[in-house]
């Protein structure tokens, strides 16, 4: 299989077409730029995500593809025709950022670099979809191509949208890839999943001296973090445990009667996120024993699947070898990126930067520069050319 991916790499690169539409990719290279930051000064905070979703609309129609819609979650979705009896690979940037929709947005410029909250994450992925979508409509190619603006990836959105795409049991592409951020090494081919919880401990309360005796729903949670933290160090570096915000109480001198903990819970399979959920509500009903009548509830917060695509799958190693041919030792990953929802299906997928390098990111200091940014999208043409003819 290698060498039939070395082969047809090696004839997509000798096509005219091919190269035509490469050269392009660096003579447009200032539009893509202007994208990125016209896309950064449209807020998209979580469920505040219309107004940009309508740029890109607008500017996917420009780009040549069949008309933009919105689906019920949302997203914007368009496509590049195919032949209609095959499976459509999927390109997909999410729309949203972790800022409040407030935020000061204009971009800065200085020492070659573009300074703005978002103007990586994920307003790089959103201007190499564009760029992608330009050369790829006047190629031909065998798969339909749809390209996704998403919703609410970033945090409290739980991967919303993405989730909302493949409720639908018939929606099964031939391969997903999410372009997400900046960067032209990274192929994530594992899905790191997280379960977000909120444990709330509910007791009588009381005075801190004359109702001394009478159990306090923080230090019970504090047992419960003391086991999490155990479980934590035993469980090595394959999961992560993190108690992100704790709360209660009215006074420094009153029992409270409420106590509260969110929790992030996260591992690379569903099945190692589950174990580590049941291990946590052990400590809980534990903590509850120990600590009568505290009563104690469980909310999800949060579920991103986990799974992976393995190393030597057609998909992983088609981009390791479009990325070794354009210069760059490739470097296989885990993260958690919209694509968790394909990979828990056992569907391929993975995420790809989009080339130039960046920093601080989803603090207000993110920084992009465009050093090796057209590369970074001739990566993604390229990987999606090649897919499109292996499958």
């Amino acid at each position: 299989m290698s060498d039939v991916i070395t082969e047809t790499l090696a004839a997509l690169r000798d096509d005219p077409a091919v190269v035509e539409a490469l050269a392009r990719i660096v003579r447009e290279d200032a539009k893509t730029l202007a994208d990125q930051c016209a896309a950064t000064e449209i807020a998209a905070p979580l469920e505040g995500e219309a107004q940009r979703a309508a740029w890109l609309a607008e500017r996917l129609h420009a780009c040549g593809t069949e008309v933009p819609f919105p689906d019920a979650a949302g997203n914007v979705r368009a496509c590049l025709p195919g032949e209609a009896t095959r499976a459509p690979i999927v390109l997909a940037a999410h729309l949203d950022t972790v800022f409040a929709a407030d935020t000061a947005l204009r971009v800065q410029r200085d020492d070659g670099r573009l300074r703005a909250p978002g103007i990586s994450d994920n307003s790089r992925g959103l201007a190499a979809l564009l760029r992608a979508a330009a050369v790829l409509a006047p190629l031909p190619r065998r798969h339909p191509l749809e390209l996704v603006g998403t919703v609410g990836e970033e945090g409290a959105g739980d991967l919303r949208g993405v989730k909302h795409l493949f409720q639908d049991i018939e929606f099964r592409p031939a391969a997903f890839v999410a372009v997400d951020g900046a960067g032209m090494r990274r192929i994530v081919h594992r899905a790191v999943g997280s379960r977000r919880l909120r444990i709330r401990m509910n007791g009588p309360g009381g005075h801190s001296w004359s109702d001394r005796e009478r159990p306090n729903p923080v230090h019970a949670l504090g047992s419960v973090i003391a086991g999490l933290e155990a479980l934590r160090r035993a469980s090595g570096r394959n999961v992560a445990i993190s108690v992100g915000r704790v709360g209660g109480g009215t006074s420094i001198n009153a029992i409270p009667a409420e106590a509260w903990l969110e929790l992030d819970l996260r591992a690379e399979s569903s099945p190692a996120i589950a174990a580590l959920e049941q291990r946590t509500r052990r400590l809980v009903d534990a903590a509850v024993a120990s600590h009568p009548p505290l009563r104690a509830d469980i909310e999800v917060m949060g579920d991103r699947p986990g799974g992976a695509l393995a190393e030597d799958h057609l998909l992983v190693r088609a981009a390791a070898e479009v990325t070794r041919a354009l210069g760059v030792e490739p470097e296989l990953v885990a993260s958690s990126t919209d694509a968790n929802v394909p990979l828990a299906l056992e569907l391929p997928a993975l995420a790809l930067g989009a080339g130039g390098e960046a920093g601080g990111t989803h603090t207000l200091a993110e920084w992009y520069r465009n050093e090796g940014g057209a590369t970074g999208i001739q990566r993604l043409v390229l990987t999606v050319l090649l897919i499109d003819r292996l499958l």
